[in-house]
């Protein structure tokens, strides 16, 4: 390793005695009797070269060691006596070569690393800063990233930061790049308590524009939605591409270029720039020693605070700062929806204070569209558990409710005492589903539900002597009560619309509502049919969509009132001869295709002209037919639903097969059709 040097022209003579001795370059004197230590290490050795002055020096030497002792060199002594100049080191101790201040002694370009001289003469180390990335050539450039994933902003020391809030916030700033700023705006997803990054934006300081990057891939400048794809667009100096991965917005400023890529779920900002100072960033992403509170952004933020700031509030601005109202509305719609009436709640507030100072705010509800105040829960009593809400009356309150939505219930387990059972449904978790409780009733529609004035929980019973309905079975020697809670009858045998149905009985653990949707048993049914000469195969299928490329299977939900097609197609015949011809199809509440609750889909051929969502589609034009309906179900029943269909062949030579049907009048068919075999019936089993 290089040993420090030491700015010294000079003659030495030792042992006390002031000899002028001339030394050659490179000579070699041996002062261990009277050592120097010059930064905390110990030499005996010099090596002189360039003599200058020999006997001023040697006085100047002795002087430092007049009884051959140990002594110390120090940077303010050498500077004092002119052994340490600006510009280059004569001597150096121990040996070991000749070098100028900053000098590379070792370099490494790829990894711009390696060894220099110092100006104290001390061979150091040198490298990339921490924030430095090396480019090569002994070239460091400063090339940081951000990263902002869910809640989570990852800064560039590597510091983690986390946002509870729904609120905008500075992600970075910086004065070597003063017209841009990086903001972030984050949102909640499934859980109230967790937010998500959900858009960023880039704002322009110096023209006020503002580039939207959101959650579903579109880019807005100043509200206006731009059509990108993966060719870069120069807008407003700054680059804005789109490709499959996400969108990437990048603008160079002030000879730092900051990249900005949001794909909905992670934002990735990377700042680079010349090597040196590193830049000031403020921000989320510069480790800032600010709160959250001071960065958050009330401008960006859901609720309209900022409102305040505006006419014509600011009337009232020299009686009444209105700062403190805006930072209690930000804080408070930061963690709480926009729903009764709360956006305007501070702004009333704020405009009552100022009129108690003789200060009215003429037409402010109108600007900022306000309802004037009205006390709406006066006269509404709720319970404990509730709140009064505007325009809707009593919900439960968030701490209540939350065990019974966890569970998507909608009420207390049921009750079971001897010969009887209770169940109690929460008023107020009724009232939110829009779900009038007087319209409920168990399976004898005069046993309604009893409200709890106090609590507002609504209670329906039953026992052996007043059974409303009551189903009584055995099941291993055991008794067991059932009955159920549901919507009044409709006047008609079927209805698509979402009936409310609760399962009822001791043995019940936690009442729900079923969903009124249908699955079907089978994927398709496959029926072999011989019939004299004729031997083929009849599938029965359903699907989704008109083309019929998406079919039904088992774990497909068909809602009420959903469209759905059915194929009734053929395999083993030949079309040339012969062509399918749909009869009949109609819908049953049990597997027996002649049970006594029927409902008619198609008839002699023709959709049913009472029911105008029946669609036949193709009949007695080949080996296959088709038809659509809408999804329903009984009236009052939750049971399973079976389609029945009845299909003919029919001879095509000097024949027309497929049914001719009229307008909305009675469907007729023609007298021409020749059918070659007995009927065939097919059917299909939905559950709900």
């Amino acid at each position: 390793m290089l040993r420090p040097l030491l700015f010294l022209s000079a003659l030495i003579g030792l042992a006390g005695k002031r000899t002028h001795t001339d030394f050659n370059d490179s000579s070699v004197l041996n002062i261990s009797q009277c050592p120097i230590t010059f930064y905390g290490k110990k030499y005996e050795q010099l090596y002189v070269s360039r003599m200058i002055s020999s006997s001023v020096i040697i006085d100047v030497f002795l002087d430092f060691c007049p009884t051959l002792t140990p002594f110390t060199l120090t940077r303010s002594r050498l500077l004092h006596y002119g052994f340490l100049t600006r510009s280059y080191l004569i001597l150096h101790l121990s040996g070991g070569a000749l070098f100028r201040y900053d000098a590379v002694i070792t370099s490494y370009p790829e990894t711009c690393s390696g060894q220099m001289c110092d100006e104290t003469a001390v061979v150091r180390n040198f490298s990339c800063g921490p924030s430095e990335r090396c480019q090569g050539n002994n070239t460091c450039m400063f090339d940081s990233t951000c990263t902002v994933s869910g809640p989570a902003v990852i800064d560039i020391h590597g510091q983690v930061n986390s946002v509870q809030d729904r609120c905008a916030y500075t992600l970075m700033s910086t004065p070597s790049v003063p017209d841009l700023q990086v903001l972030a705006n984050f949102q909640e997803r499934r859980r109230k308590d967790v937010s998500f990054v959900d858009s960023v934006t880039l704002r322009l300081n110096t023209t006020g524009v503002r580039i939207d990057l959101k959650q579903d891939g579109r880019v807005q400048v100043d509200n206006t939605t731009l059509t990108l794809n993966s060719s870069v667009q120069l807008i407003h100096g700054v680059e804005l591409s789109k490709d499959q991965t996400g969108v990437i917005a990048k603008v160079s400023l002030s000879n730092y270029t900051t990249s900005v890529f949001f794909d909905g779920k992670t934002a990735q900002i990377r700042l680079k720039g010349p090597a040196g100072k590193v830049p000031s960033l403020q921000g989320l992403c510069g480790n800032s020693s600010s709160s959250l509170s001071e960065l958050r952004l009330s401008a960006y933020s859901a609720g309209g605070c900022n409102l305040l700031k505006a006419a014509p509030f600011t009337a009232c601005h020299s009686d009444i700062d209105p700062e403190p109202y805006i930072t209690a509305c930000n804080n408070t719609l930061c963690k709480y929806p926009v729903v009764d009436g709360l956006n305007c709640q501070f702004l009333e507030a704020y405009a009552r204070a100022c009129s108690l100072h003789n200060i009215t705010l003429e037409g402010w509800r109108s600007n900022v569209s306000c309802s004037p105040p009205q006390a709406f829960c006066q006269g509404k009593i709720c319970s404990a558990h509730e709140f009064c809400a505007e325009k809707t009356g009593c919900l439960c309150r968030a701490i209540f409710a939350s065990p019974y939505r966890s569970t998507d219930t909608l009420g207390d387990p049921t009750v079971c005492s001897q010969n009887s059972a209770s169940i109690t449904l929460v008023g107020c978790l009724l009232m939110e589903k829009g779900i009038d409780y007087s319209a409920l009733h168990l399976k004898d529609q005069n046993c309604t539900g009893q409200m709890d004035e106090l609590t507002n929980m609504v209670t329906f019973s039953f026992n052996s002597s007043r059974t409303c309905g009551m189903e009584v079975s055995t099941n291993n020697s055991q008794l067991i009560y059932k009955n159920a809670i549901m919507t009044q009858n409709s006047s008609g045998i079927i209805t698509r619309n979402s009936q409310f149905y609760i399962d009822f009985s001791c043995f019940y653990t936690q009442p729900g509502i079923k969903t009124m949707g249908f699955r079907i048993r089978q994927i398709s049914v496959i029926k072999q049919i011989v019939s004299g000469t004729w031997n083929y195969t009849l599938t029965m299928k359903a699907y989704t969509d008109a083309g019929r490329t998406k079919a039904v299977e088992s774990n497909t939900k068909i809602q009420l009132n959903q469209k759905i097609w059915v194929g009734l197609e053929t395999d083993g015949l030949d079309g040339n001869s012969v062509a399918v011809v749909t009869d009949s199809c109609w819908a049953t509440n049990q597997a027996l295709s002649n049970g006594s609750l029927r409902y008619d889909l198609i008839k002699k051929g023709c959709a049913n002209s009472a029911d105008q969502t029946v669609k036949v589609e193709r009949n007695g034009q080949g080996t296959s037919s088709y038809f659509s309906f809408n999804m329903f179900q009984f009236s009052g029943n939750s049971t399973d639903l079976y389609l029945h269909c009845k299909l003919d062949l029919c001879v095509t030579q000097n024949n027309t097969c497929n049914p001719v049907c009229s307008g909305g009048s009675r469907r007729r068919r023609s007298a021409r059709l020749t059918y070659v075999n007995a009927p065939t019936l097919i059917t299909m089993a939905w559950t709900d």
